[in-house]
């Protein structure tokens, strides 16, 4: 079972893009982040104090693209691995999501409630 998230096709390169999943009041929020033919997803949640990442939508990576920015207070992750590298919470990592590339579609692996449930 698989989430259909957006087409390959319509995330920058490299870039971001997040996503709900799940029914009810607790749908899981995560984000995907491309570069070129490999595509990552996470949770939204910073693990210094658990903040989204995002202010404005769609808007995860530094300005510079090279890195994920949690807007909140500026952690520094990895895009591969979701690890902060600078910022308040070094060595702690974003939870990363199992997500693939089909056909030109970015999927999440899982059945959306399932999802929503371990994680929001």
């Amino acid at each position: 079972m698989s989430v259909e998230i957006c087409r390959l096709d319509e995330l920058s390169d490299p870039g971001a893009r997040g996503f709900a999943v799940g029914r009810g009041d607790w749908p899981l929020r995560g984000f995907v982040v491309r570069r070129g033919s490999e595509v990552y997803a996470y949770v939204n949640r910073c693990p210094h104090q658990g903040h989204p990442l995002n202010l404005r939508p769609d808007e995860f990576l530094s300005r510079d693209r090279a890195h994920i920015l949690c807007s909140s207070h500026g952690a520094v992750f990895e895009l591969e691995k979701g690890v902060c590298v600078a910022g308040p919470c070094p060595g702690r990592a974003l939870i990363s999501l199992p997500v693939r590339v089909c056909d030109g579609v970015v999927l999440l692996d899982g059945d959306a409630d399932d999802l929503a449930n371990r994680y929001a």
